[in-house]
């Protein structure tokens, strides 16, 4: 994963319009973007943002509650800079995909830590984790398809293709995690990457 800044200046780059809620999740990803996630209590992350923890448990529940929705959140975000990597570059869908897995494989790796650690819980139906699955996958298809799609594979071809790649990115993630061994994980996603090529021509 990047090294994963959170939301920013959120004076600047969010409205005070926004739910509470929303809001709240926005300090909690930061504040674990600058510290990692460690053994928190929901009194002591309170505390550090300047809130109480009963308003953590009203918004969130609990503590795994408030975790599941984090990484959500990274998700989307995620997600949406795959979207804009799509709309702002002219580039080829390989050199893209090479972009993507270079920000998804930079250093930080809390939020692929405690994505693989929910998802496993959610799997065996832990009730705190279930919603987590909810769009796990498909969620992800649009920006995908449409990265494929810039090689000149068919609608069909370009969603199957979607989510091939979703699985083989989570699987080099898992992978680097478990290894530590990112020469052969880069290795391993460029020979997949140079799949996007196969397909003829894509642009510059």
């Amino acid at each position: 994963m990047p090294k994963y800044s959170g939301s920013g200046n959120r004076s600047e780059r969010r409205s005070s319009a926004r739910p509470a809620r929303e809001r709240l999740l926005d300090e909690v990803v930061a504040h674990f973007a600058r510290h990692g996630v460690g053994d928190f209590s929901l009194r002591g992350l309170a505390a550090e943002l300047g809130t109480s923890h009963r308003m953590l448990i009203y918004h969130f529940g609990s503590k795994d509650g408030l975790l599941v929705e984090v990484v959500r959140r990274v998700e989307a975000e995620q997600r949406a800079a795959m979207a804009q990597l799509n709309l702002d570059s002219d580039h080829s869908a390989a050199h893209l995909a090479r972009e993507f897995h270079r920000r998804l494989s930079a250093a930080d790796h809390w939020p692929a830590r405690l994505f693989f650690e929910l998802t496993g819980q959610a799997l065996v139906g832990n009730p705190h984790a279930v919603p987590l699955l909810d769009g796990i996958v498909d969620a992800w298809l649009p920006p995908l398809t449409e990265l494929s799609r810039r090689t000149g594979r068919s609608e069909d071809e370009a969603r199957a293709h979607a989510r091939l790649a979703l699985a083989v990115a989570r699987g080099l993630l898992f992978d680097l995690l478990a290894t530590g061994d990112r020469d052969a994980v880069d290795e391993a996603a460029e020979a997949f990457l140079r799949s996007y090529e196969s397909a003829g021509p894509s642009g510059p």
